[in-house]
This record gives C-alpha cells, sequence and structure tokens, in this order.
C-alpha cells in the first residue's frame, strides 16, 4: 500500500470533519479554476485579480476568520488550512487573499470605528472592493519604525505625504490601509484610492510572484476627514499586529507550496525511466524523497500546532515567527531539491517546481525576513533584544 503525502503521519486525525470538507473545497476550486491557468498568469505576469477576488468571495474565504460584517468567523486553523490549498496552486494567488483578509481587513475589522467596519467589510469580504496595505517603504522594509511617510493636522483634516513599496494590489485597490508617521506616533489611515494625491504604478520585472499584483504608491498632499482615521490604532503594535496574522497564514501556506513541488515529482519520478528502470527506483531518490516528506510533516505539524494555540487564543508573537523561519525555510529547501529531481524539466513552467521556488524567495522576505524572526526568537529566549 502506498502512503500519500497527505496522510504519511497521520495528521487528518487532527483535523474536524468541517475541517477537512473545507480543505477539500478548496482544493477543488484550486485545480478546476485556477490550476489550469497558473502558469500561463506566472509567464505572462498578469493575472485577473478581480474576477479571482469575486469567485473566492463567494467561497467566503475573504476575512473568513473574522466576524461579523459578512465574514464567517471561522476557526485559525480553518483558515490556515484555506492557505495552504490555495498556496498549493501559488504563493500569488494565497497572497491575494492573506492581503485582503488578514492586512487590510483585519486592520479595519480590529482597529477601525464601526462606520468603517460597515463601510468597508462587507464589500470586501465579498471580493467587490480590494484592499492593500501600506506599511513598507522603499528605503524601510525590517525597519518600519524609520518609515518617512507623514500625517500632519490641517484644521479637522488630515493630509498624508510619502510613499509605500512592495504592496500587494495597490494599484488596483479600491481602499489603501495607510500608515503613517504624525505627532502623536504612528497611525493608520484607510485611504480610499480615488482620493485626490493618491496615485498608484504596478511593478513589473519580477521574476517571482509573477501570478500576483505588485504596486507601489504615492501619497502627495493626500487630505483625509478624521473619520478615515483608524481610531483603535496608535504605535507600531497597529501594522505589527496585521503582520501577525499574516505570518500565520504563511505558516500553513509554505506547507501547500512544499507539498505541491513534492507531489509533482513523486508524479515524475515514478514514470521518468533512467537507464533500464524508474528514476524511483533508485537509492539515492527515494533517500531525497525520504528527507523532503520527514520536513514536510514536520513542518505540517508545526501549522496544525499554531492553528490550536491561536484557536485557544495562547499563541504568541515569537511562536509564529518560529512557524515563518522554520516553514518557509524548508518549503523553499524542497523546492530546490524537487528541481534537482526532474533534472532540465524542473525549470520549465510545465511543472510547479521552479514556480514556486522562485514564489517562495519572496515568501522568505516578506512579513518578516529570516533573520528578522531569529531575532524575534533569540530575543524571547534570552531576554535580550539585538535588533539594532
Amino acid at each position: 500500500m502506498t502512503a500519500s503525502i497527505d496522510n504519511l503521519l497521520g495528521t487528518d486525525d487532527l483535523l474536524s470533519a468541517e475541517d477537512i470538507e473545507l480543505r477539500t473545497m478548496v482544493r477543488q476550486f484550486g485545480e478546476q479554476r485556477l490550476r489550469p491557468f497558473i502558469a500561463e498568469w506566472f509567464e505572462n505576469g498578469s493575472v485577473p485579480v478581480r474576477e479571482i477576488a469575486t469567485e473566492v468571495g463567494k467561497l467566503g474565504l475573504l476575512g473568513m476568520h473574522l466576524t461579523g460584517y459578512g465574514c464567517s468567523g471561522s476557526s485559525a486553523t480553518a483558515y490556515g488550512l484555506v492557505c495552504q490549498e490555495l498556496e498549493a496552486v501559488d504563493s500569488g494567488i494565497r497572497s491575494l487573499v492573506s492581503v485582503q483578509g488578514s492586512l487590510a481587513m483585519f486592520a479595519i475589522h480590529h482597529w477601525g470605528s464601526e462606520e468603517q467596519r460597515e463601510q468597508w467589510l462587507p464589500g470586501m469580504a465579498a471580493g467587490d472592493l480590494i484592499g492593500c496595505f501600506g506599511l513598507t517603504e522603499p528605503d524601510f522594509g525590517s525597519n518600519p519604525g524609520g518609515m518617512r511617510t507623514t500625517a500632519r493636522r490641517d484644521g479637522d483634516d488630515w493630509v498624508l505625504n510619502g510613499s509605500k513599496m512592495w504592496i500587494t494590489n495597490a494599484s488596483v485597490a479600491d481602499v489603501a490601509v495607510v500608515w503613517a508617521r504624525a505627532e502623536e506616533g504612528v497611525l493608520g489611515f484607510a485611504v480610499p484610492t480615488d482620493t485626490p494625491g493618491f496615485s498608484a504604478r504596478e511593478m513589473t520585472r519580477k521574476m517571482s510572484l509573477r501570478a500576483s499584483v505588485t504596486s507601489e504608491f504615492s501619497l502627495d498632499d493626500v487630505r483625509l476627514p478624521e473619520s478615515a482615521r483608524l481610531p483603535g490604532a496608535r504605535g507600531l503594535s497597529g501594522p505589527l499586529s496585521c503582520l501577525s496574522e499574516a505570518r500565520f497564514g504563511i505558516v500553513f501556506g509554505a506547507v501547500g507550496a512544499a507539498r505541491d513541488c513534492l507531489q509533482a515529482t513523486l508524479d515524475y519520478v515514478g514514470t521518468r525511466m533512467v537507464f533500464d528502470k524508474t528514476l524511483a527506483e533508485y537509492q539515492l531518490t527515494q533517500a531525497k524523497i525520504a528527507d523532503m516528506a520527514v520536513e514536510l510533516g514536520k513542518a505540517q505539524l508545526l501549522a496544525l500546532q499554531l492553528g490550536r494555540l491561536k484557536d485557544a487564543g495562547k499563541i504568541q508573537p515569537e511562536q509564529v515567527s518560529v512557524g515563518k523561519l522554520n516553514n518557509v525555510r524548508e518549503a523553499i529547501k524542497i523546492a530546490r531539491q524537487c528541481r534537482t529531481l526532474l533534472g532540465a524539466n524542473g525549470i520549465t513552467l510545465e511543472y510547479p517546481v521552479i514556480r514556486h521556488a522562485n514564489n517562495l524567495e519572496s515568501v522568505l522576505t516578506y512579513e518578516g525576513t529570516s533573520e528578522v524572526h531569529q531575532l524575534v526568537i533569540g530575543q524571547a529566549l534570552t531576554g535580550v533584544s539585538a535588533f539594532r
């Protein structure tokens, strides 16, 4: 009897029937609606964001872990499994869902006013409105506290100036959650993208996340009423809490990308003839497959444990850092090793492996580089901050 990658360690026994049903539904959606087109989207560097957002919204996956305002209030584990299945297709698809739900929607849901929630969240949950999250700047990524974007009072209004870079979906967004420095500290704003002075352009010439819209945007004397400010957010705890939400989705998502690479490789080595037998019949091949399966299984168990902690309200930032650091690091190793087993075929888009490997180079960096997460974990264990 041949074991499956999904259940080599019997991890399905850790899931509820509802979790498995949801996972199956999202996997079928990915296989039927996304996978037939993903290589073309990646090759062309173009993806129908609004069309996908609408379809994903109809499935109830946008902001699914939030409550009210059109959101289903699902468990963290269920949300993680959705991220896992979407990233098994492509990291760009998971990015669309996690930026919408865990960054833009979470910021408005957690830090916004009741009026802002009513204004934006139902449309975002349905996929009719697209959101983006503006924290990273051209010169400030791992050090968001150095941001240069400013918000100053002018009568009853706020005037924003600055620029943000590497922002998913900014050039197609209806609302941008923007973080800016003010006299009161770092503040957040829900900025309609049709506000005068807001301009965004898509960033091209990427070799990673090509099935995702990456943009930069500028704020040139963008005038906003007080009602646009997120009243609950003050200081870096506002944006950093959102990043922790997005990182959690990546912990699961990386497992999906690695699993897809390993499954494609298993299918390949079972039929690829080398000399007088299949590649799968060689001991060295099986050793590589076994090592990758062990790391994948450990990553899955880690993700599920973090899901349990989050559902119990016990999860800590350093625990999310453990998951992001380990699972992305191991996923990219698996993708690279799978590429070697596919040989020259591994560099083509006929197989998903090089696409996942390229995407994971970005995932390794965004929502906190490996080095940042090492420092988070190091501080938790030693009690000493070594960021500076």
